[in-house]
């Protein structure tokens, strides 16, 4: 069987998709999220993107409906592409602007805001898919923009906003905390509506989005550590075409993930035969970024994570991803935080011991996607160190 390691920067593009072009360069429109560009850095593209269309259009940025609405790839890639980005270009460290301003206030609004629209030209639908954000349509310079409604904020958001001196992260959990989805939280601090005064800045949205991730699964992760250890549990589901197999070992906190693309002909991931990637973490915790799997990693640590709190247990997490050519348009790493949490969902089957889970892995996997897992089991740092694992009294967890 041909299966090579790759690094996330090695997949190659999906193709370009054939969307009509019925955009207008005026028009008024509801936007539900800002969006920070990322090339040329510090000096990047600010915009807010918007269907073109009036009315409650929360629904075209929320992973959250569309998880809960089980949505259809093709359905939300349409809401999606429908949306124009009405951009202009900001310094990041220059938080001043009227156009700025506007890009802030969509960024904290409790629901989308209503505007006034006015392109330089006709916006032309060029869409070059990305792995890490979720997609948009055109894109067109800004001529003129206004608000023309007021716009509504959720107290708790001002809270936040309007403490300059509470810094970033303790914003975004406390959020977090209060139940606020993880989009609102990419969009507050992608346009600098958090942190302290004098750090305050805009982060790309692409960056944003990770930088969430990470933020609340670093603040979890001390809190599941002091936790017993579970047992031997594995959980199976999934949605898009992305499907996690986790398998919870009775240890202390560790955590590996292996994104597998499955080899078939309308899948431009995976035309060479099997292709994945891989990232770990210890008890210890990474050093650096997760350069194999990279958004994708923390997003789906953050569901590994989130089940632990709830069952009250750590545990060494063993994550394998199998996107397959169901997956067909790249929709962003929201995919992977909502399809792990789809997959923790979903009954856990319980083992007596290692062997038995490990066999169960290996027929699910046969049978589900025709793959002999053990080629990814024998690369595992997890299940290498697990051999040689410290006790848990060690790090002073009790059996309590």
């Amino acid at each position: 069987m041909n299966i090579r390691r790759v690094k996330y920067s090695d997949i190659e593009q999906i193709p370009h998709l054939k969307v009509h072009n019925h955009f207008k360069s005026d028009f008024f429109g509801s936007s539900p999220a800002p969006f920070i560009g990322r090339y040329g850095y510090p000096q990047v593209s600010i915009g807010v993107l918007s269907p073109q269309l009036s009315g409650d259009t929360s629904e075209y940025n929320s992973p959250r409906l569309w998880s809960q609405d089980n949505l259809a790839i093709g359905k939300i890639a349409s809401m999606r592409h429908s949306m124009v980005n009405s951009k202009s270009h900001a310094d990041v460290h220059d938080m001043q602007g009227k156009f700025l301003e506007i890009v802030k206030e969509v960024g904290m609004a409790k629901q989308a805001a209503e505007l006034e629209i006015n392109l330089q030209k006709r916006p032309q639908l060029q869409l070059k898919p990305e792995r890490e954000i979720t997609p948009f349509g055109p894109q067109a310079e800004i001529k003129r923009a206004r608000i023309t409604e007021n716009v509504k904020v959720d107290s708790r958001v001002e809270r936040v906003v309007s403490d300059t001196d509470l810094k970033a992260a303790p914003a975004i959990i406390s959020l977090y905390r209060k139940g606020f989805e993880e989009s609102s939280l990419n969009s507050l601090l992608s346009v600098g509506n958090v942190g302290l005064a004098q750090n305050r800045k805009l982060v790309p949205t692409r960056w944003s989005i990770t930088a969430v991730d990470d933020t609340i699964g670093k603040d979890l992760i001390p809190e599941i550590k002091d936790f017993s250890v579970g047992e031997y549990q594995a959980y199976f589901g999934g949605s898009w075409g992305n499907y996690y197999l986790l398998l919870f070992f009775p240890e202390v906190w560790s955590y590996e993930l292996f994104e597998t693309y499955i080899n078939n002909p309308v899948n431009p991931w995976s035309q060479n035969g099997y292709m994945y990637s891989t990232d770990y973490e210890d008890f210890a915790g990474r050093k650096t970024y997760a350069e194999e799997t990279a958004g994708g990693y923390y997003a789906c640590r953050l569901g590994v994570l989130e089940k632990m709190k709830q069952l009250k247990r750590q545990g060494s997490c063993l994550a394998l991803r199998f996107i397959t050519s169901e997956y067909t348009i790249p929709l962003g790493v929201w995919v992977c935080r909502e399809a792990t949490r789809k997959s923790i969902e979903s009954a856990a089957i319980t083992f007596s011991d290692q062997e038995l889970m490990i066999k169960y892995a290996q027929a699910l996997v046969k049978k589900k996607f025709g793959f002999d897992v053990d080629l990814l089991l024998k690369e595992s740092k997890l299940l290498k160190n697990m051999k040689e694992q410290r006790k848990l009294s060690e790090f002073g967890c009790g059996d309590s």
